[in-house]
């Protein structure tokens, strides 16, 4: 049974699969906290860019109180006094620290005690369709993803923390050959943008609206290291030609020349990976870039970075049946042979790797492996409204943040789809974020 199959089926079903959602999620936290580290370890700030883990492993459990027992079942808090400790948006990372955090045992025990009243109110709870925090069990997906997506951020600490890998490594597939095309063409036209009936889907990717895309060019896969190396041992980082404005201003203040965690040693080409250090794999997607970098290197290669509704329209839509796919290669929640999600690798797969992905217009690996930059700022959406808080996006819009979309390794299938927006400051590199190129079609082509 697919996520969108439960949209349509009873009470009963659809409770099942977030009983089920709730409790994988919350072994993926363990097995990135208290299963892995020490307390020294979860209590410590690897970066000013990130909080202790701890922090945000009782967050997730603060969050969930908040709206599955409070907002969604009425019940009186649990822990009134957590709730400024644990909100995101009262404290920066930077100041996480200082505060008063519940140790790791206290914040295991929190955490089972906030999941337990859930488990029970969720068996008696209507799922009122005229309720719109429970219609579908919006509310319950809601949470369920804000889980994976800290899970996602805990990944981001673990690559910034230093000392021995604490992670698996499972080997990713190799791609099969031949090579994929360099690009493909994305006819012009309509298509739809967003979604109004996905039960899982956020605000901000509502409401379902037409948009009209030119024809435009398109990279078959990802950047590869192996292109990004070229541009960088060509002189890309000294040739402010190459850069925005605002993307010379970042690279001179900085000081950067390369990905964040490349390294050379003896004219080789290394990375660091969560306390490993490798040969660059040149035909992964390159990752731990910010948007600046994925601009230049547009630039360089004669391209551009793609629009937000152009990638959406080579990830999402079918031009045969007019139809819009949740994952590029349908409705079918993706597998091991789809994508490369679900942290099942902890690194990218080397473009191609997954032919069973492929969209309708034949672009790879659109979801999963790396986040990709698009050119686009954050802004709602026509008609959008929000909910189910004015802080999940709204207040957001606006701001120097560029869209970037598709997911990655890190990302679970269950908070990504072609539909799924994140954001982020342009000058963010400790995301597992990469990028391809657009150009656009020249005058006549994809008509």
């Amino acid at each position: 049974m697919t996520l969108l199959d439960t949209s349509q089926s009873g009470d009963d079903a659809l409770k099942a699969v977030f009983a089920r959602e709730l409790e994988r999620v919350r072994d993926r936290s363990h097995g990135l906290t208290v299963d892995v580290l020490d307390v020294d370890e979860l209590l410590a700030q690897h970066s000013r860019l990130m909080s202790p883990l701890v922090w945000d492993l009782a967050h997730v459990g603060n969050y969930e109180e908040l709206w599955l027992l409070r907002a969604a079942a009425g019940l009186e808090a649990m822990r009134p006094e957590l709730d400024d400790i644990y909100d995101a948006f009262e404290h920066p990372r930077s100041e996480r620290p200082t505060l008063p955090l519940l140790p790791p045992s206290q914040a295991m025990s929190y955490l089972g005690q906030v999941r337990s009243k859930v488990l029970d109110a969720l068996d008696t709870m209507p799922l009122d369709p005229a309720n719109p925090l429970l219609d579908k069990g919006f509310v319950y997906a809601m949470v369920v993803q804000h889980e994976h997506q800290h899970d996602e951020t805990m990944l981001a600490t673990h690559q910034l923390r230093r000392g021995a890998t604490v992670l698996g490594d499972v080997p990713p597939p190799a791609a099969p050959a031949p090579p994929l095309p360099h690009e493909v063409l994305v006819p012009g036209g309509p298509f739809t943008m967003g979604t109004s009936d996905d039960g899982w889907a956020y605000d901000n990717e509502r409401p379902a609206h037409e948009v009209f895309v030119p024809a435009f060019h398109l990279d078959s896969a990802p950047v590869t290291n192996r292109a990004y190396l070229s541009f960088v041992e060509s002189g890309g980082y000294d040739q402010p030609r190459w850069w925005s404005h605002a993307g010379w201003e970042w690279r001179t203040a900085s000081g950067k020349r390369r990905p964040a965690f490349w390294l050379r040693e003896g004219g080789e080409p290394l990375r660091r990976r969560f306390g490993r250090v490798e040969p660059l794999p040149l035909d992964q997607p390159v990752q731990h870039v910010c948007y600046h970098e994925a601009d230049a290197y547009a630039r360089w290669a004669g391209k551009r970075l793609p629009t937000e509704a152009e990638w959406e329209k080579a990830a999402s839509w079918d031009p045969v049946t007019r139809t819009k796919r949740r994952y590029p290669w349908g409705d079918a929640d993706p597998t091991s042979e789809h994508a490369n999600l679900g942290q099942r690798h902890h690194q990218p797969a080397e473009v191609g790797a997954y032919p069973a992905g492929v969209s309708a217009y034949g672009v790879h690996q659109l979801v999963g492996d790396v986040w990709e930059w698009t050119s686009s700022g954050f802004e709602g959406y026509p008609g959008f409204r929000s909910f189910p808080y004015k802080e999940y996006s709204e207040v957001f819009f606006g701001g120097d943040y560029r869209m970037l979309r598709g997911g990655s390794w890190a990302s679970d299938h269950t908070a990504v789809r072609t539909t799924f927006r994140n954001w982020d400051h342009p000058v963010r590199r400790q995301i597992f974020a990469g990028f391809r190129c657009a150009r656009d079609a020249a005058p006549g082509e994809g008509r």
